[in-house]
C-alpha cells in the first residue's frame, strides 16, 4: 500500500473514485437518451473555459464548468430548434469551443500548451487541493441531481411525449441533465482528460447493460464498474508509469469485452429456459383442452 503515501496519490484516488462514481450516474441518462457523444462535445468547449481561466488567472477547473454550462445549455437549445441545420451549429460550437482554448491559452502569461494537455488527457500527479475542493463540490451537485430525480430524469429520458403528458417539466429537466454532463465533464477533465471523458461516460454504462435488464441495476454496476476502472487505473499509472486517462478508458472497454463475453452464454440459457417455459404452457394448455374435449363427449 506505498502507493498512498505521497499525499499527491491521495489527491487522485479521491479524485478517481468520485469521478468513476458520478460519471456513469450521469452517462446512464444520457445513454437512454441516445446522446452517448454528448460528454465529447462539452469536453471541446469546456477547453475555450480552461483557456480562459489561465487568461484571467482564475482557477481552470471553475472557468471551465461555467463555460461548459453555458455551452450545454446552448447544445440543448440548439437540439429544440435547430432541426435541419442543428448539426452544423453544433459543429461550429464544438470546433469553436476547441480553437477557443488553444488560442486563449496562448495569450495568456502563465499557459502553454503543455498545461492544456494536462487537461486534455488528464494528469492526475497535478490535481492540487483547490482542484480536489472544487471535484468534491461539484460531485456533490451530480449525485443530488442524479439519485434525487433518478425517477423524473428516467421518464424523460425513456420517451418524452409520455413523461410530458404525466406533467413533468420536460425541458427544465433535458436542461439539467445537459447542465450536469457539462459539471461531470469538467469534474473529469482532471482524471481522464477533456478527450476521453465521454468514454468514463459511456462505456461502464454499456458494460452494465450486457448482464442487467433494469434501469436501478444498471445504474448501480455502472458506478461499480466505473469506480474500479478509475482506482485500478490510478494504481496501475503509479506502478508503471503510464498515463492514468487513457489507462483508466482502457480498462473500462476491457470490463465492457470481458462483460460481453460473459452475457452471451448466459442470453443463450436464458432462451433455453424461456423456450422450455413455453412449452410446458403449450403442453398445460393442450392438455386441458383435451380434458375438456372429453368431458364434452
Amino acid at each position: 500500500m506505498e502507493f498512498l503515501d505521497p499525499p499527491f496519490m491521495q489527491r487522485a484516488l479521491l479524485a478517481a473514485v468520485l469521478v468513476g462514481v458520478i460519471a456513469p450516474a450521469v452517462g446512464v441518462y444520457l445513454v437512454q437518451r441516445r446522446q452517448a457523444l454528448m460528454g465529447d462535445g462539452i469536453g471541446h468547449i469546456a477547453m475555450t473555459g480552461v483557456g480562459l481561466g489561465f487568461l484571467l488567472s482564475t482557477s481552470p477547473v471553475w472557468m471551465a464548468t461555467a463555460v461548459a454550462v453555458v455551452g450545454a445549455v446552448a447544445m440543448e437549445l440548439i437540439r429544440w430548434y435547430g432541426r435541419t441545420r442543428g448539426d452544423i451549429a453544433l459543429a461550429m460550437l464544438f470546433y469553436g469551443g476547441m480553437a477557443g482554448g488553444v488560442l486563449l491559452i496562448n495569450l495568456s502569461d502563465t499557459g502553454s500548451n503543455a498545461n492544456l494537455t494536462s487537461y486534455l488527457f488528464g494528469s492526475l500527479s497535478t490535481v492540487s487541493t483547490e482542484d480536489v475542493t472544487a471535484i468534491c463540490l461539484l460531485a456533490a451537485f451530480v449525485l443530488l441531481v442524479t439519485l434525487g430525480l433518478r425517477r423524473q430524469l428516467f421518464a424523460v429520458s425513456q420517451d418524452e411525449e409520455f413523461a410530458r403528458v404525466t406533467g413533468l417539466p420536460v425541458r427544465a429537466l433535458n436542461l439539467l441533465v445537459a447542465v450536469t454532463a457539462a459539471v461531470t465533464v469538467t469534474v473529469a477533465m482532471r482524471v481522464v482528460g477533456l478527450l476521453l471523458v465521454s468514454a468514463l461516460m459511456v462505456v461502464p454504462v454499456a458494460a452494465a447493460q450486457q448482464i442487467s435488464r433494469s434501469f436501478k441495476v444498471t445504474f448501480v454496476l455502472s458506478v461499480v464498474i466505473g469506480t474500479a476502472v478509475t482506482l485500478a487505473g490510478t494504481v496501475t499509472s503509479y506502478y508503471q508509469d503510464v498515463p492514468p486517462g487513457a489507462t483508466i478508458v482502457l480498462l473500462a472497454i476491457v470490463a465492457f469485452v470481458g462483460l460481453t463475453l460473459l452475457a452471451t452464454p448466459l442470453a443463450r440459457r436464458r432462451a433455453r429456459q424461456s423456450e422450455a417455459a413455453s412449452g410446458e404452457c403449450t403442453l398445460e394448455v393442450t392438455a386441458s383442452r383435451s380434458a375438456t374435449d372429453e368431458l364434452r363427449v
